[in-house]
């Protein structure tokens, strides 16, 4: 892990972090989880494709592969309560990212901070609880708040309107394509944190 120190460029009126792989290290908890839920429907969820769909939430991520697999799913609310359950017997496993949370506490009191995430509340909840953050932010977009969701932008111009701040002067940390590309749809700057977090 490298030691990095960032520095909000003029201008920047608000920070907006993601949480799953950005401020938390979840990823394999949540991998764990989502072969657990799709084993018994037979549904393939190679781990390259687990992390390019990173941002989307549960329903949309088990739509897209029950379509591509040609499994008929008829309960997909019964199998994200599923997925998100198995997430949560995880929890152990989870561990902040250093460097993105070193950046939240310099700037913490200083600008505006918010999760912006599609994930669900109370997955994100106990997940920014896990390691100690939950009270740094002055504001947290889940997947239940938009109607779209990332690579769409609205989750970020929700985050950024509950800020009080303009979209344009808010900087989103990312470790997703699909992230970064709903930042760049919002106007907003975005830092691509997967450099930070690359292990070594």
């Amino acid at each position: 892990m490298q030691n990095l120190v960032w520095t909000a460029p003029p201008g920047t009126a608000g920070l907006i972090f993601d949480c799953d792989g950005t401020l938390a290290d979840t990823m394999p908890a949540h991998y764990r989880a989502w072969l657990a839920m799709l084993d018994p429907f037979g549904i393939p969820f190679p781990e390259p494709r687990f992390y390019a769909m990173g941002g989307m939430p549960t329903a949309q991520i088990i739509r897209v592969l029950a379509a591509d697999a040609g499994v008929a799913v008829t309960d997909v609310d019964a199998m994200v309560r599923t997925k998100e359950d198995g997430f949560l017997t995880h929890l152990d496993a989870v561990a902040p990212v250093g460097p993105v949370l070193a950046v939240a506490a310099a700037y913490r009191g200083k600008l505006p901070v918010a999760v912006a995430s599609g994930g669900y509340r109370d997955t994100i909840t106990r997940t920014l609880d896990r390691i100690g953050v939950r009270d740094w932010f002055d504001a947290l977009v889940t997947a239940e708040d938009t109607a779209r969701h990332k690579p769409e932008p609205d989750v970020f111009l929700e985050a950024a309107r509950r800020l009080g701040v303009a979209a344009g002067g808010c900087v989103v940390f990312e470790d997703t394509d699909i992230g970064l590309e709903a930042a760049r749809r919002a106007g907003m700057a975005g830092v691509d944190v997967r450099p930070w977090v690359r292990p070594g």
